[in-house]
């Protein structure tokens, strides 16, 4: 048993934290998968982006792993002009916006959304005045009601990756039906469009601020939990 299962969409947003971890692939129903194990204390597997390979992952690593606790991390859009790039978004509510469903967690502060595509500026103070979000991500709530299911715990840790002023590339054409990303179609469209050149330079800036921040975040409870049950191990002795 592994108590922490950790679910991220893109392996860039946590190389960081796993560039050490033993690297293991496994199957479940059908689908394959690469899981970042961490000593036992922790696993952590990639989706892919979207709802749907949310789940998929989060199925996967708990009927591979038996984890205590499952934990969605990642990347997410500033909803609320107060939240910068960089900062670190924990939630104490996640809402689909397929549904209008919502899980409440036992910490955090703000609301987080889980929508369909990646909102532009505009989108953006429509869903923030509709849902009383103050971040946006993709995968969210789609693993915390396979958490849910299981009755496991679920906590969420978001880092943001764009402020609300930030006007984001479509980017749906180049995210597959498994949910990868395809960066090499991305790049051969973006190449030919220098108006675009600024925009995804400033995005790239943000996008490795963020998982800096990200990593450096996970790695701190990581640690915590470590120096828990190291406690916990010298009072039962």
């Amino acid at each position: 048993m592994t108590r922490l299962a950790i679910v991220a969409a893109l392996e860039r947003e946590v190389r960081r934290l796993i560039r050490n971890w033993r690297v293991v692939e496994g199957e479940h129903e059908g689908r394959r998968f690469k899981f970042f194990e961490d000593g036992g204390r922790a696993v952590l597997v990639c989706s892919g982006i979207g709802a749907q390979a949310g789940r998929h992952a989060a199925e996967a690593v708990i009927a591979l792993y038996h984890p205590e606790i499952v934990q969605s991390v990642g990347f997410a859009g500033a909803l609320d002009p107060a939240l910068t790039v960089g900062e670190i978004f924990y939630p104490t509510r996640v809402i689909d916006g397929k549904d209008g469903s919502s899980v409440i967690l036992e910490n955090g502060t703000g609301v987080l959304l889980s929508f369909h595509s990646i909102a532009g500026t505009e989108q953006k103070m429509k869903l923030a005045e509709a849902y009383g979000a103050q971040a946006i991500d993709m995968e969210a709530a789609a693993v915390a009601r396979v958490a849910e299911s299981h009755g496991l715990r679920f906590v969420a840790t978001k880092v943001i990756s764009d402020e609300s002023d930030f006007e984001m590339l479509s980017m749906d054409r180049f995210i597959s039906h498994d949910g990868q990303f395809h960066s090499a179609r991305f790049v051969g469209f973006v190449a030919l469009r220098p108006w675009l050149w600024a925009q995804v330079i400033r995005l790239g800036r943000n996008s490795a601020r963020a998982a800096q921040a990200l990593c450096r975040e996970l790695q701190r409870q990581l640690s915590t939990e470590v120096d828990k049950a190291e406690l916990n191990a010298n009072v039962r002795v």
